[in-house]
């Protein structure tokens, strides 16, 4: 059986949620320009400029919670599979070590967030309606960390509970 629930997980978890986040930002800029775009339009009856800004005014709120869900559902997924997973303690060592890599990275994933949310004023308001992939993104590290230490425990356990049989 080709079971997953490892440092790997812990990785994809990082990954996903870099670019979800950078996409998330990236796509909220370019609609707040194109809704500012439609409003100055004389083209466009009034019946579009509204649907527009109803749909600029939904959009942090549907992407961040999202993002929100992606976050915790990643982690209970991770876990799940990590139930899964048999691994001898003597792999501690290493999973702790991979830990500490894949933390580093998280570590410049959010300060590439940070920079990209502070790189002007608009980004700064646009990011500051992003409020749960803002603050996920900045605390990425000690959430993955957090993720690590449980995937370390439950998979430690479950090695125990096979072994010995509690």
């Amino acid at each position: 059986m080709n079971k997953k629930g490892s440092i790997q997980d812990l990785v994809m978890i990082a990954i996903i949620l870099g670019v979800f986040s950078f996409l998330i930002l990236l796509g909220y800029r370019i609609y707040s320009e194109i809704n500012t775009e439609f409003q100055s339009s004389s083209i466009i009856n009034d019946q579009g400029k509204q649907a527009s800004t109803t749909i600029n005014n939904m959009f942090p709120g549907a992407l961040d919670n999202s993002f929100l869900i992606l976050t915790v559902g990643l982690g209970i997924v991770a876990i799940s599979l990590a139930a899964l997973v048999r691994v001898h303690p003597v792999f501690l060592v290493f999973f702790i070590l991979m830990l500490a890599i894949i933390i580093f990275f998280c570590g410049i994933f959010s300060n590439i967030y940070e920079e990209l949310a502070n790189a002007d004023a608009t980004m700064e308001a646009l990011a500051s309606d992003l409020t749960f992939s803002t603050h996920v993104m900045h605390y990425l590290p000690f959430i993955v960390g957090i993720f690590g230490g449980i995937l370390a425990i439950v998979m430690y356990k479950a090695y125990r509970e096979a072994q010995y049989g509690m």
